[in-house]
C-alpha cells in the first residue's frame, strides 16, 4: 500500500522541481550537521513554518531510520496509530515504512495499534517528509499518529521507543511534529510559548505536560513532544536546544491571531 501525498499543492508545492528548489533555499547552512536523539519540527505550510523546520533539519544528520510522532488533528482512527507497512509518497519520491521496526514497537507497547485510518488525512507527519528527503534518499520511516493521551500513556510510549532505539543509537532519529500556540495575539503567543519551551528545555516531561494544561497552551503536538522527551531521557539526553522560534505574524503581517513555530534539537 502506498500512502499518497494528500497535502501537496496546499502545505507545500506539488511540483517536484519547484519544491526541491524551495527546500534547497530553505536548507542552506554553513554549519556541519551533527547527530541528534530527536527534534521537534513545526508542520504548517512551508511559507509560514518552513524556515523554522529547515534550520532545525539543517543542523542534524539523518540516520537510516526515522520515527515520526504527530498529533491527530482529525479525530480519525486509533488513539495511538502506527502505519506499519507499505510506503509513503511525496512529490520527491517514495519512502518505505520500516516494517520490522514497526513490528518491534507494536510488540513492545500495547498502547500502539496498527491503523492507517488515522494517517489518511493527517498533514502534520506528511509535511516533514520532503525536508528529510532533501537530506538523504536512503531512509525508512515509522509513522505514529497520537490523539490526546494521558501522562502515563506518554511515558509508556516513550519508554517503548527508547527500548527499541537503544540497541541502534545514532541509527534512529525520533521526530515530534508540532506547532506552538494557535490564534493568539503575538504578545500572548510569545508569553505562552516561552512557558512551554522553558518547561520543555528543563527536561522534565511531567512539568512540561502540566504547564501545557495549566496555562491551556494550544500546542497541538504536545503529546508527541512529551513521548519524545520521555524516550530521549531514557536514551541519555543531556541537552535540548531551541534552534528558532517565530510566528505566522512575521510572514502574514497580522499579529492579532498568530500561530507559533519552534524548532528544537535533543542530544
Amino acid at each position: 500500500m502506498i500512502r499518497k501525498s494528500v497535502w501537496a499543492g496546499q502545505f507545500y508545492d506539488s511540483n517536484p522541481v519547484k519544491l526541491r528548489k524551495q527546500l534547497e533555499l530553505l536548507l542552506t547552512s554553513e554549519e556541519q550537521p551533527s547527530n541528534a536523539i530527536g527534534i521537534i519540527s513545526p508542520h504548517a505550510g512551508y511559507v509560514y513554518s518552513g524556515k523554522v523546520a529547515a534550520v532545525t533539519y539543517a543542523k542534524i544528520t539523518i540516520p537510516s531510520s526515522v520515527i515520526i510522532l504527530c498529533p491527530n488533528h482529525y479525530g480519525l482512527g486509533a488513539d495511538a496509530a502506527v502505519y506499519s507497512s507499505g510506503s509513503w509518497e511525496t512529490p520527491l519520491g517514495t519512502i518505505p515504512v520500516n516494517e520490522s521496526l514497526c513490528e518491534a514497537l507494536l510488540n513492545n507497547c500495547s498502547i500502539l495499534k496498527t491503523d492507517n485510518t488515522a494517517h489518511s488525512r493527517e498533514h502534520s507527519l506528511e509535511v516533514q517528509l520532503p525536508f528529510i528527503q532533501m537530506k538523504t534518499d536512503n531512509f525508512s520511516i515509522v509513522p505514529i499518529c497520537l490523539k490526546h493521551l494521558n501522562l502515563v500513556q506518554c511515558k509508556t510510549i516513550g519508554s517503548s521507543l527508547a527500548n527499541i532505539v537503544k540497541p541502534h543509537q545514532n541509527e534512529i532519529l525520533i521526530i515530534a511534529s508540532s506547532d506552538m500556540s494557535h490564534y493568539e495575539s503575538q504578545d500572548t503567543a510569545e508569553k505562552l510559548d516561552r512557558l512551554a519551551l522553558e518547561s520543555y528545555t528543563s527536561m522534565n516531561p511531567e512539568n512540561f505536560f502540566q504547564t501545557i494544561q495549566k496555562y491551556q497552551i494550544s500546542m497541538c503536538g504536545f503529546i508527541p513532544a512529551t513521548c519524545l522527551l520521555y524516550a530521549a531521557l531514557d536514551l541519555g539526553a543531556t541537552r535540548i536546544q531551541t534552534v528558532k522560534y517565530m510566528t505566522s505574524g512575521e510572514v502574514s503581517g497580522d499579529y492579532s491571531r498568530v500561530v507559533g513555530y519552534a524548532g528544537l534539537i535533543i542530544s
